[in-house]
């Protein structure tokens, strides 16, 4: 039963990540850095505050109380994930919702579900990071190899969609309108390869956090809160991760709020905030959906992983349910209208490619439990 929540959470969390950018297209005559960092606001601020308030029993004295170098690299890692998160933005942008998301979450999905493990065979590395599986102990189960057959399958996957935006690319030639109006390859890819690696820092952060969970847990027990189910050596509370995400997305508003205030003052655009001209509550609405929605992903993310866990298979299925739904909107939106044929099938294959991926490592996880301990 745990399982199937956990898929259902996930999928979820990865409904709202895949549609969280749609709002934006609806937003009229406001530059970029205007409508993001108004969005951002609720994504990295009121919506991880409203959590914590609600759902943490006690949030500020379990801040006050945890180990300094604990809450300073949740901290950091938050600042790292804000850049792929500004980044995303910029990519989504240039390839748009379909190619945009196969490629850059992809690799987050790769980098977030192997990178710990990578570390952990690297000297030095394993006495300053959580605890848990090493790639050498991936290769060593009959588990850990099925979850790398999954993540190279899924590899593929993401060539797959490079390639299909390639074929996209010459198949338009000059002759880009509508949403594509803006589609720009090569800056989108680099953009996107970036903004993938540093993503999968929202992945790190959580298991650097797991600490603060843990004492939310216990309080959440001594007080009879609900939403408490037994587990494995005691109890899971199933929004324990909230007080974790908060201090993530503190790092992660630093940093888009550096840079988005740079760009406003650069580009004289802070007129927009209160320009009449402009359809401002819309603006302001379609903003706050956004940055709501995009929120509910880890909301969700955080309930499954009380669920299944943070290791490979949780990161992984998150993931990739974001990149089909992302896809399913991309399509709704016609990005892939005027390309070939084999264009148009070549990025189906990569998605179906994605998602059998998904398939294998779920099964690996059904199969083999202590794969938790990948995270």
């Amino acid at each position: 039963m745990n399982a199937l929540l956990g898929i259902i959470f996930h999928t979820l969390g990865g409904g709202a990540s895949g549609s969280w950018y749609m709002p934006y297209n609806w937003v009229q005559k406001w530059r970029w850095e205007v409508y993001w960092i108004s969005g951002g606001i609720f994504s990295w601020f009121i919506m991880p505050l409203l959590a914590v308030v609600l759902t943490i029993p006690d949030w500020q004295g379990i801040i006050q109380s945890t180990q300094g170098s604990i809450f300073l690299n949740t901290y950091i890692m938050g600042l790292l994930w804000g850049i792929g998160g500004l980044t995303y933005g910029l990519a989504i942008r240039y390839l748009g919702m379909s190619l945009g998301n196969s490629v850059l979450l992809g690799i987050t999905s790769i980098v977030g579900s192997l990178g710990l493990p990578i570390l952990r065979n690297i000297p030095g590395f394993a006495e300053i990071i959580p605890e848990g599986l090493s790639f050498t102990d991936l290769f060593s189960s009959a588990g850990g190899r099925i979850v790398i057959l999954g993540i190279v399958v899924l590899l593929v996957g993401i060539i797959l969609s490079g390639l299909a935006g390639i074929r996209k690319d010459q198949d338009l030639g000059k002759n880009k309108e509508g949403v594509n109006s803006e589609f720009k390859l090569s800056k989108g890819l680099m953009i996107a390869i970036v903004s993938g690696v540093l993503s999968a820092f929202f992945s790190f952060g959580i298991d650097t956090g797991k600490e603060m969970a843990v004492v939310a847990r216990s309080l959440a027990v001594e007080q009879g809160y609900p939403f408490l189910t037994e587990a494995e050596g005691g109890f899971k509370y199933l929004f324990e991760n909230n007080i974790i995400f908060f201090v993530i997305l503190l790092g992660g508003l630093t940093t888009n709020l550096i840079w988005t205030t740079a760009l406003i003052l650069k580009n004289k655009t802070g007129g927009d905030f209160i320009d009449k001209k402009t359809p401002l509550l819309a603006n302001y609405l379609f903003c706050a959906l956004a940055g709501t929605t995009w929120f509910l992903q880890f909301f969700f993310y955080g309930m499954g992983e009380t669920k299944i866990g943070n290791g490979a298979s949780s990161w992984t299925l998150h993931m990739a349910t974001i990149i089909l739904t992302a896809n399913l909107w991309g399509f709704y939106r016609k990005e892939w209208k005027g390309v070939s044929k084999k264009t148009y099938n070549m990025i189906l294959l990569g998605i179906g490619s994605i998602l059998l991926s998904v398939i294998i490592i779920g099964v690996a996880k059904w199969l083999y439990p202590e794969l938790n301990a990948l995270g």
